[in-house]
């Protein structure tokens, strides 16, 4: 559970594989969130699986995108009806997605083991597309990796790393970024917390000899210590910097896979051949604060308190109000928080592929779900990305299939041309697609104002 990944052993005859496969282990996401995003878990072995999606006539040389999952490292799956690719094969994609290992078994630091096993178990995805992917009538010289939130993340820091070269040509990173990366002394910490509520050694032999299902309640517990009690000091700041403290597991500078943060090394070249598209949702982080009751317990009192403790400026707060007309303390915060974790290192992720000489274009989800304040939240885009809409907890009973069908088409048209259909985003008009009902445009320097409060440098 603990070693790199490997081929599949090889087979004679015919295997069946017209069935989803299993998942990695993970816990089920807590509540409220349990109720609101699709999580089919199935535990079991084989969970380091694809899926295939291809036109019924193929042909070859199709366009192929592979995508990542998210979960925060510690949830998520390809099984999830979210993520079906039939929309991208009814319009001349061969749609691939994967699975990854989670949690500690992916992203732990561990004694005996190879860091970083999540990722490797990407690139071993991304590495069997470029072997088989002729074979389903897609052009291995024509990939598109995407993914969001902690798949985006996994998206960002792919395109940073040189054993990624060659593997993809165009890369979607939804609401992630190349910022969300943590000293492997820092991820150890937490894997040292894990291992101690265990009582066994921090060792690939002592962890691999613990049921799956001590595992994840030991995972579990630490995870809700750490939300609690986001302290750099006892987890690690990189830690704590990287996902607000809402976060126990990243990616992490090891010195063999990755060297250095991802942002730095693309801003220095390190994916200039990569074509890119980025973006987000408008309020990311109304997820998050508003369905737990966190944002409706914040008081007018508090506020200043809380957005210094984020890192954030508290002078900041005045004009977000002012921006918002009516909107609580809490509403105030969730919209500050979420352009210090999301939206900014969403420009610093394209800026730095302008830096390097790449194409960047960067959209907005700007719907907003008909659920009582979720807003345009992360994970909202999901199902217009994939055409995959139905009535659901987070969209509400009528989600607009027109935003669908602009969406979707936006992302094959990347993965097919490199050109979503709007104007490349450069640093001094920054030029938005913002996808909306009834309507979606093109807009210059959105949120300008509130960005130039957080340090972005707007040219205004």
């Amino acid at each position: 559970m603990y070693a790199a990944p490997a081929p599949a052993p090889s087979w004679d005859g015919v295997r069946e594989a017209t069935e989803l496969g299993t998942t990695a282990a993970q816990p089920p996401y807590e509540p409220p969130f349990d109720q609101l995003l699709l999580n089919p878990i199935d535990l079991g072995p084989g969970f380091l699986n694809l899926n295939v999606w291809t036109p019924d006539a193929a042909g070859s040389g199709l366009p192929v995108m592979v995508w990542l999952h998210g979960g925060a490292f510690r949830n998520g799956s390809n099984a999830s009806p979210v993520y079906d690719g039939t929309a991208f094969a009814r319009d001349g994609v061969v749609l691939v997605s994967a699975n990854y290992r989670l949690g500690v078994q992916g992203f732990g630091v561990v004694e005996g083991a190879p860091s970083n096993r999540g990722l490797l178990d990407q690139l071993a995805a991304l590495t069997w597309v470029q072997e088989n992917i002729a074979a389903f009538g897609g052009d291995p010289s024509r990939v598109t990796v995407f993914g969001q939130s902690a798949g985006g993340m996994s998206v960002a820091t792919l395109m940073s790393m040189p054993a990624a070269k060659g593997l993809f040509q165009r890369a979607i990173v939804q609401s992630g970024s190349a910022e969300a990366v943590a000293l492997a002394s820092d991820a150890a910490l937490v894997v040292a917390e894990v291992a101690k509520r265990l009582d066994v050694p921090v060792s690939a032999e002592a962890l691999g000899a613990v049921a799956t299902h001590d595992l994840l309640a030991a995972q579990r517990a630490v995870a809700l210590e750490l939300r609690q009690n986001p302290d750099p000091v006892r987890w690690g700041p990189s830690m704590i910097r990287g996902g607000g403290g809402i976060m126990p597991f990243f990616p992490v500078i090891d010195g063999e896979l990755i060297h250095e943060r991802p942002l730095d090394a693309l801003a220095a070249g390190a994916a200039r051949d990569v074509e890119l598209l980025t973006g987000t949702t408008t309020e990311e982080f109304r997820l998050f604060t508003v369905p737990t009751g966190v944002a409706a317990a914040i008081t007018p009192e508090a506020l200043p308190l809380l957005v210094a403790r984020a890192g954030l400026d508290p002078a900041a707060a005045g004009p977000y109000a002012a921006n918002r007309p009516g909107q609580s303390p809490g509403e105030i915060l969730t919209a500050l928080t979420g352009d210090a974790f999301f939206t900014l290192p969403t420009i610093r992720l394209a800026e730095a592929q302008l830096a390097a000489g790449a194409a960047a274009y960067m959209y907005e989800f700007s719907w907003r779900s008909p659920v009582p304040g979720l807003g345009a939240c992360h994970a909202l885009e999901l199902p217009f990305v994939f055409d995959t809409l139905t009535p659901s907890p987070l969209s509400g009973p009528e989600p607009p299939q027109e935003l669908a069908d602009r969406m979707h088409a936006a992302w094959v048209s990347f993965a097919t041309t490199g050109s979503p259909g709007w104007s490349q985003y450069d640093t001094s008009s920054r030029p938005v697609m913002t996808f909306d009902h009834p309507d979606s445009r093109q807009l210059q320097n959105p949120h300008g104002d509130e960005l130039a409060l957080l340090g972005l440098d707007t040219g205004h």
